[in-house]
């Protein structure tokens, strides 16, 4: 079976010392100084992502508001539109060379959405698919969000689960560039706190279930022997 190594960042983190990572990771997996794929998990501070389809007309809210709440503004090289990260949402980062397994981009991102459907149901909560827009639902209310980005076959970027999340934020933007989107969380639906580490642990089994590999945990001391997180980031970005 194959071997893929998951790391967990334990935070939040800001969002663009980790976009630094991704691209570093990528560059390692394809020159073969990381000779393995690798999952980031993690949870993110305040922060509204762009990606090849957004476009600063889906904020709502003015450069001077995001300014007094500390919300960062990036542009990123990940399909979609926008979105928003903050603390109590799970994100994941696969840093996966698709080229190995042979898999299609198609493919990959249902085994995303497939991981988030069966994370939700260990807490009892329904989550399914919709044709026309990727991530996955609670009835018209938007769980999980995927945006991916492919370099020389190699992944990153990735979804983005909301556990406990604070939602309020999300009526500052157009979540995804759609009109009138509501979104939800697990707290939300199930009525009650869930317990982060659980569910990172369980997304990891059921990410090892999906893909059909055996993820083993690096160290984040070693990780970060081998790639230190750049922190050299002080002034928010607002587009």
């Amino acid at each position: 079976m194959t071997t893929w190594k998951t790391v967990y960042l334990k935070g939040p983190y800001p969002y663009r010392p980790i976009l630094d990572l991704q691209y570093r990771l990528v560059a390692a997996r394809r020159e073969g100084t990381l000779n393995t794929d690798v999952v980031l998990c993690l949870e993110h501070t305040q922060v509204f992502t762009l990606g090849h389809n957004g476009g600063i007309e889906n904020i709502k809210v003015s450069p001077a508001f995001l300014r007094t709440r500390r919300i960062e503004v990036v542009k990123v090289e990940r399909g979609g539109n926008i979105t928003y990260h903050g603390p109590g949402q799970l994100i994941a980062y696969p840093i996966i060379d698709l080229r190995q397994s042979r898999t299609r981009i198609a493919t990959y991102v249902e085994a995303l959405e497939e991981v988030m459907i069966r994370a939700a149901a260990d807490c009892d909560v329904r989550a399914t698919r919709d044709s026309l827009n990727h991530g996955v639902w609670v009835g018209s209310r938007k769980l999980g969000s995927i945006g991916i980005a492919v370099r020389h076959g190699i992944t990153f970027h990735g979804l983005a689960l909301n556990v406990n999340l604070d939602l309020q934020p999300f009526s500052w933007i157009a979540p995804c560039g759609l009109a009138n989107i509501s979104m939800t969380s697990l707290k939300e639906v199930s009525g009650r706190d869930r317990d982060m580490d659980v569910i990172r642990e369980r997304l990891i089994r059921h990410m090892e279930d999906v893909f059909e590999v055996s993820l083993q945990n690096w160290e984040i001391s070693d990780f970060t022997r081998e790639f230190p997180i750049d922190f050299s980031y002080t002034e928010a970005q607002i587009l």
